[in-house]
């Protein structure tokens, strides 16, 4: 039935008159619902990604398709006259989840885009037929992890059998795969079998709110409206099994007693039992939990901590590393997956299944300086890694080397 519709859509689209891009120039369309609707994560990603390319590439057009604008982050490309955004119109207003699968591909029959951009995992379905080539576009898919597959007991069956079917086709028929990270490349190796040729790997960067000087008295002022401590170590994620906080947590009960631990993050489903660990460790007073924390207040949070600590079983990429970083906060963080080519040598790791390992590396950030300091220095150069710059090179190679007569 698939391919019956996208057949439908080429005889369609083959009637229409294509416009030839330059060399000079190119038309790309971004699958654009995470830029405008997630607060962290793919989002953070999305809204990264388009606005470090229509900043640096003002001679090309960037479509973003999105179901709708409204949230925290409509605004974030309104300065950007080269960007367009499309939303659905009609009974596509309706059927939001439908129009990202096959209302997207109507839409563009005029547009005619050179590239098609997804962003989070996933390809319209006019993308992924037999004939999808006829189309005239070519295709990149972002894949940030293959946790469906990793940890498969951490999804619903509904959820993860449809997220693994969009992520297999998606890298099935895309033109080229970009992987954040090495791990997340050599995942989909394994589990998809992929030519690894076909993969590139483009390290993701962080919102340039992180890379701006935090003062004194804005660190003071976010301190004051979150009633934190003087000490604290910072541990940003959503509060899940594989973010690994409730072993964090029973690591504090020995960290020095003048140290805190400040989680920020969503609660989700490891929150009853991190819970039920403060309580049963006696940690209320030290461990204090914020799930709704303004992101604008994140670089502070990061600045006033005495260390950042990130000890997830396994991430992707891990941009919190990234973030702390580009704060001059000091990482503690795991040593597994994908940590380590983010933190390189300026991180402390330990191992995210030992508590002693873990409370024995606080307990060295906290009363070592010389440490400290020499991890913000080696931080500041890390971070220069991921430059927003790095990223978009090489995504305008990318883009430019999938097209004919390129």
């Amino acid at each position: 039935m698939g391919n019956v519709f996208v057949t439908l859509l080429l005889a369609r689209r083959r009637t229409l008159p294509r416009a030839v891009s330059t060399w000079l120039t190119m038309i790309i369309a971004f699958d654009a619902k995470r830029a405008f609707k997630n607060n962290t994560g793919l989002g953070n990603y999305s809204r990264t990604i388009i606005r470090e390319f229509a900043l640096t590439h003002p001679d090309d057009t960037l479509l973003l398709l999105t179901p709708d604008t409204r949230g925290r982050h409509s605004g974030f490309c309104a300065d950007m006259p080269n960007v367009r955004i499309i939303v659905p119109h009609g009974i596509w207003r309706i059927f939001k989840s439908l129009w990202r699968t096959i209302g997207i591909g109507l839409r563009l029959l005029p547009e005619m885009p050179d590239v098609y951009h997804g962003l989070s995992q996933e390809l319209p379905l006019i993308f992924t037929g037999r004939d999808a080539h006829k189309a005239g576009t070519r295709t990149v898919v972002s894949i940030h992890d293959m946790m469906p597959w990793r940890y498969p007991k951490n999804f619903h069956l509904i959820d993860r059998c449809i997220y693994r079917r969009k992520v297999k086709t998606a890298c099935r028929h895309a033109d080229r795969i970009i992987a954040i990270s090495l791990q997340t490349k050599k995942d989909i190796v394994m589990f998809l079998s992929t030519d690894p040729s076909k993969i590139e790997v483009i390290y993701q960067s962080c919102e340039p709110q992180f890379r701006n000087t935090i003062t004194a008295e804005r660190r003071a002022e976010v301190k004051k409206r979150y009633g934190l401590p003087e000490q604290y170590v910072i541990c940003v994620g959503t509060i899940e099994r594989r973010k690994n906080q409730d072993t964090l947590v029973r690591a504090m009960q020995s960290v020095a007693s003048n140290v805190s631990l400040v989680i920020v993050g969503r609660k989700a489903d490891l929150y009853p039992q991190v819970e039920a660990t403060i309580h049963e460790l006696a940690l209320n007073d030290r461990v204090i939990i914020l799930d709704n924390a303004r992101f604008e207040d994140f670089p502070a949070l990061y600045a006033g901590a005495m260390a950042a600590v990130y000890i997830s079983l396994f991430e992707g990429f891990g941009i919190p590393i990234l973030e702390a970083m580009c704060c001059g906060t000091p990482v503690l963080t795991s040593r597994c997956s994908s940590m380590p080519e983010v933190g390189g040598e300026a991180a402390l790791y330990a191992d995210p299944t030992d508590i002693a390992d873990i409370a024995e590396k606080i307990n060295r950030l906290a009363h070592d300086s010389i440490l400290r300091n020499s991890l913000i220095t080696k931080g500041a150069e890390q971070a220069k890694h991921f430059l927003p710059d790095n990223a978009t090179r090489k995504l305008d190679m990318l883009y430019k080397s999938v097209l004919p007569n390129h």
